[in-house]
């Protein structure tokens, strides 16, 4: 239980750390590009501390929960004071507008790929994509008192390349072609760093078809060595393993995100006592638990690979082109750029920054929306939680 806790604890610093760091993202950016930053919180609630460097207020909040980057002007709804208003974020050019509104994403990304490049070179990442490839992991007869791979020399660790004739880069090619082959055949094996050529004597058997037919079959003896579950890299291999890696759970976050509604009615039926399909939403709740569950059982690779992947998630999803989030903010970025130019082309002058008060509406059903899914999924992985399998 001890270790659970602190697994819980852990993971839910490390998500404090993701957010705080969110949030320094768009800090950073924003003063680079002369900005005014008024106040960078970490967490909600009440004030814990705080102190002032220059323009901006730093500091605590009591619940460690998200935190928040005011920068001046980010809307027109804002009001400025006679020394903001030469640095009203509404002022700047489009493509710095979109550079600190996406690095809070961005900072989420390289948090992740940093997590995984750890990964890569310690514990390693998971094998994604495993091959069976036609390696030798034992040489075992139940049948017979001789074996067929043994008497032809073929050893663990052998790599089959050839059955007679037929290239085999798997080892399903080398049971398709040992199935149809019978008596001496010649296999093509590679052993360190020589090329070896065995001659193996296929015994025909009697195998039970999928129709419960009988039919003939060829059988050597030999097993194949499974694939890793994970693979480790050394420190230039594990940078572009990280890559690959990293733009692999991207894509199936977006697979998961469009199959997001659909998998709502579960969590429902979940919460009320149905079987919870692994497959359905969680909350950071949610999330924190299975970290607990993979440090209690001493699973490390999984805790970090649960942190990172939720990194990328909240990454995507932010960039969402819906408001409050980000997305929804370069959205309107751009879309006062197009709009701008479109006037340009008419000989009209530009309009200024969108009327927030017209979004307010929209803002607020899908701030509600989100909200009911979040409360659903808070109950779900407190009563009916998603486990470690």
């Amino acid at each position: 239980m001890l270790a659970y806790i602190l697994g819980v604890t852990l993971f839910v610093l490390g998500l404090c750390l993701s957010l705080a760091l969110h949030e320094a993202g768009h800090l950073l950016t924003a003063r680079a590009f002369g900005m005014r930053v008024r106040r960078y919180f970490v967490g909600r609630g009440p004030t814990v501390f705080s102190f002032r460097r220059g323009h901006t207020e730093y500091g605590l909040k009591a619940l460690p929960i998200g935190g928040f980057c005011d920068i001046a002007g980010m809307t027109a709804l804002d009001e400025l004071t006679p020394g903001e208003r030469p640095h009203a974020m509404w002022r700047h050019p489009t493509w710095k507008r979109t550079v600190v509104m996406a690095s809070g994403a961005v900072t989420h990304v390289l948090l992740a790929m940093a997590i995984l490049y750890g990964m890569a070179v310690t514990s390693g990442l998971p094998n994604l994509n495993p091959v069976n490839e036609p390696v030798v992991a034992a040489t075992n007869c139940v049948e017979a008192t001789t074996c067929p791979a043994t008497e032809a020399g073929l050893l663990p660790g052998d790599r089959i390349l050839t059955v007679g004739r037929t290239s085999t880069p798997l080892w399903a090619d080398v049971l398709t072609a040992i199935q149809t082959a019978g008596g001496p055949t010649a296999l093509t094996v590679q052993r360190g760093g020589e090329t070896l050529t065995l001659t193996v004597n296929v015994a025909r058997v009697q195998r039970q078809g999928s129709d419960g037919t009988l039919r003939e079959i060829g059988m050597m003896g030999a097993t194949a060595q499974q694939p890793p579950a994970y693979l480790k890299y050394d420190a230039l291999g594990a940078a572009s393993a990280t890559t690959v890696f990293t733009g692999d759970l991207v894509s199936r976050t977006l697979d998961q995100l469009a199959a997001f509604p659909q998998r709502i009615p579960a969590v429902i039926t979940a919460i009320g006592g149905g079987e919870r399909d692994p497959e359905t939403p969680i909350s950071m709740v949610g999330a924190s638990r299975l970290g607990g569950e993979a440090a209690e059982r001493g699973l490390w690779e999984v805790f970090f690979l649960l942190l990172a992947s939720l990194n990328l998630f909240m990454a995507v999803f932010n960039l969402l082109p819906l408001l409050p989030l980000d997305g929804g903010h370069i959205t309107i970025i751009w879309y006062e750029r197009m709009r701008d130019a479109v006037r340009k082309l008419r000989g009209r002058p530009a309009a200024g920054p969108v009327d927030f008060t017209r979004l307010v509406p929209i803002t607020m059903v899908l701030v509600l929306l989100g909200g009911a899914v979040m409360l659903l999924t808070i109950t779900a992985d407190v009563v009916n939680p998603v486990r470690l399998s």
